[in-house]
């Protein structure tokens, strides 16, 4: 605890304000490297948010959980059902859907967190498996089933009804007052809430609560022995964590609005262990950079089909073409994973940190030697002076 480093809440802002830039300027520096289209920014955004908080719980007291697809999915249904009944505004959607995955990560938690360690990740994959085969097959009135649960002309949207707002004969779009939630206007609506969500993660980041989360991660057993009870920061932590979650499954709606039970599978819930562990676990940028990162390339492997692959190894023979385009095959396109779980296995070797890790030592690096080139050049002018005084 000694060790953590007190920032000015200017510095914080000034942080902020950088990070604003850059977000809300992304469809200008994205251009060069492909990936400055609406849906792919919006992935970003929203996976962003999952990272986030994702990193809450698991960067800050060392749960690890393997249950946050159930919230993601708990927000993409609830969403959806607020579309359905009461209005295509976001707002609602997304309040209902955050708070509704809150109270189900409070009632998860409330199990879960009577474990710590190995016992409390299986829990945590319990709970998300036995959500997936909910929505999947047995709540099936609310979830409708492996179709999803899908928007209708038929809807009655109370709210919009009452505001004498009538779709026309095409399916109504999610809107917030007006401004429609796909397209770069959608990508804008999400990065507005991503960098909210940022600077409430931030501050708790930097408060008493989060030093009493990192407290707990550097050693429960001893907070414990001084009488400090640990249970309810975690469940509070829990529970944040599970709205981020329930936010951004909330967005996925917005974008799409279809709520499927794939949501809440197990690899919903891998992945964002990945993208977390990728960009760096308990760091403050890393959760954004790994999902910037794990998304780009989702985007750019998982396109990649034997038409192409043919095509990139045309100057080859025919007789070697073949060959290599179905060996480069089981790395791209639907078994883009495997580059995934590869990249991944060399982070965890060599970079344990994260991305973040690999920038702090370039910037040590570059650091030392800024600092000894000066000191290198002294030496040398000391040394010319000693030798032409011993010559006199």
């Amino acid at each position: 605890m000694s060790n953590t480093k007190i920032v000015s809440p200017k510095k914080d802002m000034i942080f902020m304000a950088i990070l604003s830039v850059v977000v809300l300027t992304m469809p200008i520096w994205l251009q060069p490297f492909g990936a400055a289209y609406p849906d792919l920014m919006q992935k970003f955004m929203i996976f962003g948010i999952f990272a986030i908080g994702y990193n809450i719980l698991f960067g800050l007291t060392g749960y690890l959980s393997f249950g946050h697809a159930a919230f993601l999915g708990v927000g993409s249904y609830t969403a959806v059902w607020s579309f359905k009944l009461l209005s295509m505004n976001v707002i609602p959607a997304m309040i209902f859907g955050t708070v509704l995955s809150g109270l189900f990560a409070l009632a998860i938690g409330f199990v879960s967190l009577r474990r710590s360690g190995i016992y409390f990740s299986i829990l945590t994959l319990a709970f998300a498996q036995m959500s997936y085969n909910l929505a999947y097959s047995v709540l099936t009135p609310i979830t409708n089933g492996e179709t999803g649960l899908q928007l209708a002309q038929s809807d009655p949207r109370i709210l919009d009804h009452m505001s004498g707002i009538v779709a026309d004969g095409s399916l109504p779009t999610p809107n917030l007052f007006g401004i429609e939630g796909i397209g770069y206007s959608g990508f804008y609506i999400c990065a507005a809430l991503m960098l909210i969500s940022f600077f409430i993660y931030l501050r708790i980041f930097r408060s008493p609560f989060g030093l009493k989360l990192r407290a707990i991660k550097s050693n429960q057993n001893r907070m414990g022995y001084t009488g400090f009870s640990t249970r309810p920061y975690l469940m509070t932590a829990f529970v944040i964590s599970g709205m981020y979650a329930g936010l951004a499954g909330s967005l996925l709606a917005v974008t799409d609005p279809l709520a499927g039970a794939e949501r809440m599978q197990w690899t919903a819930s891998g992945e964002v262990v990945l993208i977390t562990i990728l960009g760096g676990v308990g760091t403050l940028i890393g959760p954004l950079l790994g999902a910037g990162i794990i998304k780009y390339f989702e985007n750019i492997f998982s396109a990649f089909n034997d038409d192409v692959l043919l095509n990139a190894f045309s100057f080859l023979p025919d007789w070697l073409a073949h060959p290599v385009a179905s060996v480069v095959g089981l790395f791209v396109g639907e078994g883009w994973h495997l580059t995934l779980g590869l990249v991944f296995m060399l982070i965890v070797i060599f970079l344990p940190g994260g991305i973040m890790e690999g920038i702090t030592r370039l910037t040590r690096l570059v650091t030392k030697r800024d600092k000894a080139e000066p000191k290198s050049e002294a030496h040398e002018t000391k040394e010319k002076e000693q030798t032409s005084a011993g010559e006199v």
